[in-house]
């Protein structure tokens, strides 16, 4: 599956040392991995919450931050659509965010 935002990730990481290695194990499954459907995703990771037929939540570091991404399952291509902490998730509608 192709990545976009990858950026977002490395500059977050800059940012949160502590979500460095949580990120980047994410990356490596996803960039790794060919999904069909967003169960396929949730298979993966264990603690991701579907939130519509496009979009996953992740938990980053533990549950410290929250990312969501939206999924392009033809084409192969997952979008970062919001990374921030938990009290920034609490704040946006996980279902329409386009932080990025």
């Amino acid at each position: 599956m192709r990545l976009i935002a990858g950026k977002v990730l490395r500059e977050f990481g800059e940012k949160h040392p502590n979500a460095r290695a949580s990120l980047g194990s994410w990356r490596t499954v996803i960039e790794a991995g060919t999904f069909a459907t967003a169960q396929d995703v949730l298979r993966a990771f264990s603690k991701a919450k579907q939130i519509n037929g496009v979009r996953v939540r992740f938990e980053i570091a533990g549950g410290d931050y929250r990312m969501i991404a939206a999924f392009n399952w033809r084409r192969q291509i997952a979008f970062v659509k919001f990374l921030g902490t938990h009290a920034e998730y609490d704040d946006v509608d996980a279902a329409t965010v386009a932080q990025f």
